[in-house]
């Protein structure tokens, strides 16, 4: 099959419910034949045109006469094609309409492949006869046309960020996300590690804000890599790989990580106590657990023990009392989306309350397990302040022997704005992508006094 097919294919899947990084994995995996720029494309047109969901079907609705009775199939084909015209400028228009033809008259019958030949060819045609929806007159519609997100996450940020800040958030959700990882220091240095990537076709650079961090500006397949079969370094984001940092554990202590799969934060603790001591691992899915202790043996960690819990329970399952709880919380995940394309499309607006009722409940079950003059560290991969300003501030009120502590000393880097200074010193950050360039993540950190 062509790149466009498989694209197709991997499309139809996702508009019947598959997330896309786990269908685009499995597809790209069993057609080993397709080389590095087959794979780029395929990858390209999937997430691009799952990311313009909204503008590529409000363009179908502009030029497809009666668009709302088109089925599922056509509709996907369409929306592969204008996101070929629209945002791929090295296709020839001729050749997106004539495999677009083609994929037509191979899946539906000849009177679907007329309609796609005529709808693609009238656009190219006379492409400005379609006017975006006016910015003044119209600001949410055409935020939503234009930049592709869901009217109701575009209402929540217009109110708390303002035009200007909105749009940068968008722009950064729909870039193409950047592939960060982390140096496993107990087997190598990070400079060991980015001499030896560049040896296997890799151009990387150096994280400014984590010494363990390093971007791939450019890779083969990571699973390809002899430094990834040997658990030199694991993916994991940038901002996230600050979150151990906070917690900073010690070689020797115990550390209970709460909501803990697939494992990136633990195995990261890990290296920090240079393995040694004890990590105690819990998620409520067991496929989560199946990946801790996967990661864990690659990297070669042997201090992580697992326990499937569910975390609004676990005072009830756990007697121990722990000087140091990670609690990163199941969220709505607004602030890693670029990374998610299709999960703006998957979330609804009551998904963030009912989340925040779900990470109060997690707090204050794992409160009791908190022994007195311990640490307790809540994350969260989201912007929205129900789920993280506003129930940290719930918990403490109804916890008054917590407190939070100044984050400051546990940055490994150095806090340059008055309002990230004042953030830290009052045991909160909040960082958004479009005033801290990196993914939207919350780090909270509380002190339970003696």
């Amino acid at each position: 099959m062509k790149d466009r097919e498989i694209a197709y294919q991997i499309l139809m899947e996702i508009e019947e419910g598959a997330y896309a990084n786990l269908v685009l994995d499995r597809v790209l995996r069993l057609n080993k034949q397709l080389n590095a720029l087959d794979r780029g494309l395929i990858t390209e047109l999937v997430y691009g045109t799952v990311k313009y969901r909204a503008k590529l079907d409000w363009l179908i609705g502009e030029t497809v006469k009666k668009a709302e009775k088109l089925e599922k199939g056509p509709r996907v084909l369409l929306r592969l094609s204008f996101y070929q015209l629209l945002f791929l400028d090295h296709i020839p228009p001729f050749a997106v309409t004539n495999e677009a033809v083609k994929l037509a008259k191979k899946y539906f019958h000849s009177g679907v492949a007329s309609l796609i030949n005529g709808v693609l060819r009238n656009y190219l045609r006379n492409p400005e006869k379609v006017i975006l929806p006016d910015a003044q007159k119209n600001p949410l519609e055409y935020l939503e046309i234009v930049y592709s997100h869901p009217r109701w996450m575009l209402e929540r940020w217009l109110n708390r960020y303002g035009w200007d800040n909105t749009v940068k958030l968008c722009e950064y959700n729909n870039a193409p996300a950047d592939l960060w990882i982390r140096v496993n220091t107990l087997k190598i240095t990070r400079e060991e590690l980015a001499t030896k990537l560049m040896a296997e076709g890799c151009d990387v650079s150096f994280s400014s804000r984590v010494q363990e961090g390093i971007l791939l500006k450019s890779s083969p397949p990571l699973a390809s890599l002899s430094s990834f079969k040997e658990g030199l370094f694991t993916v994991q984001d940038e901002s996230s790989m600050l979150v151990a940092h906070v917690v900073n554990p010690q070689p020797k202590q115990t550390v209970l990580d709460v909501c803990a799969g697939p494992g990136g934060k633990t195995t990261h603790l890990a290296q920090l106590m240079k393995n040694q001591g004890e990590i105690l691992a819990c998620d409520v899915h067991q496929h989560r657990i199946g990946l801790i202790k996967e990661n864990a043996k690659r990297l070669g960690i042997e201090i992580i023990k697992t326990k499937l819990l569910d975390a609004t329970g676990i005072a009830q399952e756990l007697k121990q009392k722990f000087s140091l709880v990670l609690v990163d919380a199941p969220c709505s995940g607004l602030g890693v989306l670029r990374r998610r394309p299709d999960s703006r499309w998957h979330k609804q607006p009551e998904e963030v309350l009912q989340l925040a009722e779900l990470q109060t409940r997690i707090l204050a079950s794992v409160y009791h397990l908190l022994a007195p003059g311990g640490r307790l560290i809540y994350s969260t991969c989201t912007i929205e302040p129900e789920e993280n300003f506003e129930v940290i501030a719930k918990f403490l009120a109804e916890h008054p022997d917590l407190e939070s502590f100044d984050l400051t000393p546990y940055f490994p880097y150095v806090a340059t704005t008055a309002a990230e200074k004042e953030e830290l010193k009052k045991g909160l950050r909040q960082f958004l992508p479009f005033q801290d360039g990196m993914e939207g993540f919350f780090i909270a950190g509380l002190h339970k006094k003696f």
